[in-house]
């Protein structure tokens, strides 16, 4: 780690940043979720008040629980069951993380969670992916520039896993670009998915898996070992394979070994974290041993709305709390681009053109 003075969000605003785990329905705006409850007869939010509902979801967020952070997305999902409200989303999350700096981003999002008023699961993913572009195009046209894919999310408590993998391949060539699960991980293992992961490798696709949050090295090792994970969302509870001896010296497990070795990124979500209790408070986050370790971390904003983050605010707080600087920042950044769901020419030009550069004017 730098050992400068904290950075500001003024100047990491301007940092070009790569946002790979991020919920389309755990972003919206607050008046945007009370504008579309309204047009769509959604009638259980717990207030229309603008400012007291973003109070609400971060509050909601913040209980220390996986299931209960899980609950808040009643709400945005209730709001997100048309195909108008698909594509406003969708283009209002581009525009916003353009103007966070963000220059990559993979937003996920789970089809199945969008057919309660009788869109099929093609509609939902053509809704969002005209959401994208109209977003784009509007960054576009203010001078901006942003590229944007898409990840289709199962969630693993349900069993259309290879349902919604087959809905990924079908739409990889019209923006999605790859697959992960979600939802509570205690008790559904990501193996009760092999059908749909096996089905991904056959079709040479992408996929993430949610592993290492709420549930342990297990489901680390069953993400990697049984179902072949790309990457890992959260990942962070690796460092259960880590131990530190008295005069200071580190061990890797064979685990930890194996996705340091293998270069297996970690989407971690520091903020995210804390709320949903996986660790006990930002400045005992397991992020600063990990990237001392040179594991592969990303850092990510997960839900935007319920933890109340951008990526400029969670530079900023890493910056504050570990003494993060310029040269950690971009190398979280590379590391993103990296292992980004892009191909190896686009990620390169991105990483040359305008991460490297990007850093180079504001040092």
């Amino acid at each position: 780690m730098s050992d400068v003075t904290p950075l500001g969000a003024a100047t990491l605003l301007r940092a070009p940043k790569v946002l790979l785990h991020d919920h389309l329905d755990g972003g919206l705006r607050p008046a945007t979720v009370v504008e579309l409850a309204e047009a769509t007869g959604y009638d259980a939010l717990p207030t229309t008040d603008v400012e007291a509902l973003g109070r609400w979801f971060r509050e909601a967020a913040d209980s220390g629980s996986l299931v209960s952070y899980l609950e808040t997305f009643a709400h945005t999902c209730g709001v997100m069951q048309t195909e108008e409200a698909l594509v406003r989303v969708a283009a209002e999350a581009v525009e916003d993380l353009a103007a966070d700096g963000v220059v990559y981003a993979e937003l996920r999002y789970a089809p199945e969670l969008f057919v309660e008023r009788g869109l099929s699961l093609d509609a939902v993913v053509e809704a969002v992916q005209t959401g994208i572009d109209e977003g784009t195009q509007r960054v576009a046209a203010a001078g901006g520039a942003i590229k944007v894919g898409t990840l289709l999310c199962a969630m693993r408590q349900h069993a259309r896993a290879l349902e919604i993998a087959e809905l990924a391949v079908r739409h990889r060539d019209a923006g999605v670009a790859g697959f992960d699960i979600a939802g509570p991980e205690d008790g559904f293992p990501p193996t009760r998915n092999l059908d749909a992961f096996e089905y991904l490798r056959q079709n040479n696709a992408h996929f993430t898996i949610h592993a290492g949050e709420a549930f342990g090295l297990p489901s680390i090792w069953e993400a990697i070992q049984y179902c072949g994970a790309e990457r890992l969302g959260h990942g962070v509870r690796i460092v259960e394979d880590i131990k530190t001896d008295s005069d200071g010296t580190v061990h890797l497990g064979r685990l930890a070994s194996y996705v340091r070795d293998r270069r297996i990124p970690l989407e971690i979500c520091p903020t995210s974290n804390v709320q949903t209790g996986t660790v006990a408070s930002f400045a005992e986050h397991p992020i600063a041993q990990l990237a001392r370790l040179h594991f592969r971390v990303t850092v990510n904003t997960d839900n935007r709305l319920m933890s109340g983050c951008t990526m400029t605010s969670e530079f900023t707080a890493l910056a504050t709390t570990f003494g993060f600087g310029l040269d950690d920042l971009r190398w979280f950044t590379i590391n993103a681009m990296k292992s980004a769901f892009l191909d190896f020419d686009a990620r390169l030009s991105l990483i040359n053109d305008v991460i490297k550069p990007g850093y180079a004017a504001l040092a």
